[in-house]
């Protein structure tokens, strides 16, 4: 019988009806900032780039007292105001004309950012049985892609470098946007809220109940998973922000509209082919499937590479190597974020869960700071051949290393356990 797509808990599928409308906001004005402190404010180059890697190193410091702070209080009362100071630092935005309040705008954004997504995954993954997370967090990766595509097309029809109006209209219609899974939020008081005294026994059992950060130290399995998460997002989705874009245009000599069809088309294709991936996903070893995603990176990354040599003279060639990478590249993304949350909180026990959740949201920026920090270098040595080689190589090492993760994770943690279909008229009871 044919799983329902939809998480069963309605408070579930509201909050993923806030991650829609909120990431429509965001898909306004993501692509734009860079663009709004130069060209509309009169901020020069270098200066904008402060603040957007002060904004980015802000929220990467802050991500584990975030965790901490979920744990302590609950992720209700972390997530609130986080959203409330994203919203009031977004909305700042239109109104910025000078270098302390862009600053300050920027400030007020990363501290939002340090916590939204641990917490919204702590909250999601109380509200879902262990059988429906993983089409959960597909679904919700779904519809932040699709959001983000709305956003960026809606966008894309106003914005005017000579009409400073547009941008602050974006950036406005943006903070309103936090406003939705702030409504969620205040209409489900029961969701979020700390956990009880009474501890699973079993946690308390392995010890990982207690000791903070610690504890998630001395949790081989998660070490494992978190040198993956590093080394993928690494060598995947923090070379698409300038690796990409570098070599397509670098290289391959394709023009900047190409590139932005092609990342485009990436959207397309994880918003179309997500849920069926997720029916295919079902009962695999979660493992396996990781391993899977540093392959179908490594053979994005091949497509580009390869069309450096064979391609960069013709443009037609150049242009199909570019889509191709990244077409393929959204088929890896579309394995990857149902499965990760899913390891990442079947590990996780009910005490650490805020920790837990933080830790795998601050690799990706910490990736996204050494991704930028080392494409640049790497693409001037051997014409983008070096640059290429190690991106491939680490994407095929990180595959390696979710395989060796099978072994340190239970059949019910890789996925493989029988019990899921026998259990979920039990966990949809204790639900409710």
């Amino acid at each position: 019988m044919p799983h329902p797509v939809l998480p069963r808990r309605p408070e579930a599928r509201w909050m993923l009806v806030g991650t829609l409308l909120s990431a429509v906001g965001r898909g306004l004005t993501l692509p734009f900032l860079f663009i709004y402190l130069t060209e509309v404010r009169g901020l020069s180059g270098t200066f904008a780039g402060l603040v957007i890697g002060w904004s980015g190193a802000l929220s990467l410091v802050l991500s584990p007292v975030g965790g901490a702070l979920i744990d302590r209080f609950g992720a209700r009362r972390v997530v609130l105001p986080c959203l409330v100071a994203e919203a009031v630092g977004t909305g700042s935005l239109a109104f910025v004309h000078s270098a302390p309040a862009a600053f300050a705008a920027a400030s007020l954004i990363a501290v939002g950012n340090s916590a939204i997504l641990s917490g919204q995954s702590v909250m999601l993954a109380s509200l879902t049985a262990e059988e429906e997370r993983q089409r959960t967090f597909g679904l919700q990766f779904t519809l932040l892609n699709l959001g983000l595509g709305v956003g960026g097309l809606v966008a894309g029809a106003m914005v005017s470098t000579s009409q400073p109006v547009t941008f602050q209209i974006l950036y406005v219609l943006d903070a309103v946007s936090f406003l939705a899974p702030v409504l969620v939020l205040l209409a489900l008081p029961g969701v979020g809220n700390p956990v009880g005294s009474g501890r699973d026994s079993e946690a308390a059992d392995d010890g990982r109940s207690s000791g903070g950060y610690l504890a998630l130290l001395r949790d081989r399995p998660f070490r494992r998973l978190t040198l993956f998460l590093l080394v993928i997002t690494t060598c995947g989705y923090a070379q698409i922000q300038v690796g990409f874009s570098a070599y397509s245009v670098g290289v391959l000599h394709v023009g900047p509209r190409i590139v932005a069809w092609a990342l485009a088309g990436n959207t397309v294709v994880i918003v179309a082919s997500q849920l069926l991936v997720i029916r295919l996903l079902h009962r695999r070893s979660r493992s396996a499937v990781l391993a899977a995603v540093g392959a179908t990176f490594a053979i994005a990354w091949l497509a580009l590479g390869v069309g450096g040599f064979v391609a960069a003279d013709h443009r037609i060639l150049a242009a199909l190597s570019v889509t191709a990478c990244a077409a393929i590249f959204g088929i890896g993304e579309t394995m990857l974020s149902p499965v990760l949350p899913v390891v990442t909180n079947a590990l996780a026990t009910d005490e650490l869960r805020g920790r837990y959740n933080s830790i795998s949201s601050m690799i990706f920026g910490v990736s996204g700071v050494i991704g930028p920090v080392t494409a640049g270098p790497l693409l001037g040595s051997g014409g983008g051949t070096v640059w290429a080689g190690l991106v491939v190589t680490g994407c095929l090492a990180a595959s390696l290393l979710a395989l060796s993760l099978r072994k340190l994770l239970t059949a019910d943690q890789d996925g493989r356990g029988t019990g899921d279909d026998a259990s979920a008229a039990t966990s949809e009871m204790a639900h409710r």
